[in-house]
């Protein structure tokens, strides 16, 4: 009686034990002279290995481990076998049949077992924090990178506009023929790419100024579309499919522009020789169960732009890095590998997600997802191309405390014909208002000074000059402008560098209105 009262008790311990097990949300197993004697359910849904499966002759738990994570256990193996202790929490991959690979972070110790030492293992699925991880590693190193971005753009944008106005001061002095004319040509082009990859920096740090529109995304396109086929060439074909009924976006117009023309040069470059590119638009609407086939979470209403071509297409690793800034797969001089980069950074700025479908020998296919903006579209201009300066004869003070660009704003206002004030700084613009018996009817001012910035200095000035007009400039990004309370709707904003068709339109654009 004493015997069934003791090995009742053994029992019943043991059925606790084994619920407490399966109980658990850890995957644990015990490996016995190399053979599982104990996992629980936990395990199996983990690692996809049953019990069937470990009682077969030929199992191996190392052929459902990653390749790349076999010599870990190995190497771990061996110290055991050498009465090492190896750290007891580490992390591998394991492979499982149905193709999934999931990262797990392994507990294992040595116990007493039986008549001898058995390994006690407790598994841990971490793929989703791998996951985490990995996005927000990602996100701090754009973070990073946006912010050196953000750093250099102020006075590199200043440094370039007056490269580029004082360029094109001197070519309007020369006849087109001249020799000269064609040297300032070359660096004006070069000055032109320094500005460009300025933008692509600040576009995908999301750090550009914009002024979103509500627009017909089938209106931009198609003014884009002759700029489209000079940027792909001759060789291929461009197809141009406009969904119907398409609904409205709210983005900045140049923004649709950079997107389309990098997407058409990243498919030139993949099409060798003769190819087609083909850009079509629709609407789509993602619940909560369509939604689950993206990278994040997407429900809702978008209009989606589908850029599609028949080239090279691409192997894993490079869809893995496509949209790393300065991440390219071109030779050295002849991609900055900031092209995707933009496009990804204005996307997101937009709250929109993009996805990607590429086979190598197969294409790739890139489908832009713009959310739904309820609202009448707005009239937008497409890519500016060179033009004739507007003139005009109105009094303008322009404020700007780098002498250099200044001095560059004085010349080329006063070559289009305006009566030009120049003041170096706020209080110098305050001092000169209070003595001027004319009032200014335009205000060109920078907006990060020292004393004040570019607003406070506008507000006092219009309190003496109430039909005054204010155009705000800056080389700055758009969160340090915003800081200083200038991007909200209605205001007047030049980026800097600008050209002198840039300046005369704004200017003349704004005296008009």
């Amino acid at each position: 009686m004493l015997f069934r009262s003791a090995k009742d008790a053994l029992l019943a311990s043991e059925a606790k034990f084994r619920n407490v097990i399966e109980q658990s949300n850890d995957a644990i197993y015990i490996i016995y002279e190399s053979r599982f004697v104990l996992m629980n359910k936990r395990f199996t849904a983990i690692t996809g290995i049953t019990e069937e499966d470990t009682a077969k002759a030929d199992f191996n738990f190392l052929d459902s481990v990653a390749v790349e994570s076999k010599q870990l256990i190995l190497d771990r193996a061996e110290m055991w076998e050498r009465g090492e202790q190896p750290s007891s929490v580490y992390e591998f991959a394991i492979a499982k049949s149905n193709g999934e690979c999931i990262q797990v972070q392994a507990s294992v110790s040595q116990i007493d077992y039986e008549n001898g030492k058995a390994y006690l293992g407790i598994l841990r699925d971490i793929t989703e924090y791998k996951e985490l991880e990995a996005q927000l590693r990602q996100s701090q190193k754009m973070e990073s990178i946006g912010r050196l971005a953000g750093g250099v753009a102020h006075d590199f944008n200043n440094i370039l506009t007056v490269i580029l106005g004082n360029l094109e001061l001197a070519m309007l002095k020369l006849d087109p023929v001249d020799p000269l004319y064609k040297d300032l040509s070359e660096i004006e082009v070069a000055a032109n790419r320094s500005a460009d990859l300025t933008r692509q920096l600040l576009g995908f740090a999301r750090q550009q100024t914009v002024a979103p529109k509500v627009l017909d995304l089938n209106i931009i396109i198609t003014n884009m579309m002759n700029i489209l086929n000079r940027l792909i060439g001759e060789d291929i074909e461009l197809a141009w499919m406009p969904g119907e009924n398409l609904w409205n976006v709210r983005i900045d117009p140049t923004q649709m522009d950079q997107i389309l023309a990098n997407m058409a040069v990243n498919a030139r470059d993949a099409i060798d020789g003769v190819g087609k590119l083909t850009v079509e638009t629709g609407n789509v609407s993602i619940d909560e169960d369509s939604g689950q086939k993206y990278p994040e979470p997407s429900t809702g209403e978008y209009v989606v732009t589908t850029v599609s071509d028949n080239g090279s297409g691409m192997e894993k690793y490079v869809l893995d890095n496509l949209f790393e800034p300065f991440f390219t797969t071109k030779d050295l001089g002849e991609g900055t590998g900031l092209g995707l980069a933009t496009v990804f950074g204005i996307i997101k700025q937009n709250d929109g997600f993009i996805d990607v479908a590429s086979e190598p020998g197969e294409g790739t296919t890139f489908k832009i997802h713009l959310p739904r903006f309820k609202g009448e579209a707005e009239s937008a201009g497409s890519f500016k191309e060179r033009g004739v300066a507007n003139v005009g004869n109105e009094t303008i003070l322009i404020v700007e405390d780098e002498l250099s660009i200044l001095k560059l704003g004085v010349k080329l206002l006063t070559g289009l014909g305006y009566k030009v004030h120049a003041a170096n700084s706020p209080k110098e613009a305050i001092q000169l208002s209070a003595d001027s018996t004319t009032a200014f009817d335009l205000l060109i001012t920078d907006v990060v000074m020292p004393e004040m910035n570019g607003k406070e200095l506008a507000q006092q000035l219009l309190a003496t000059n109430s039909g005054m007009k204010v155009l705000f400039m800056s080389g700055y990004t758009a969160d340090v402008i915003a800081h200083h309370g200038i991007l909200k709707d209605g205001l007047n904003f030049l980026q800097k560098p600008f050209s002198l068709i840039e300046l005369s339109s704004n200017v003349r654009g704004i005296l008009d209105s």
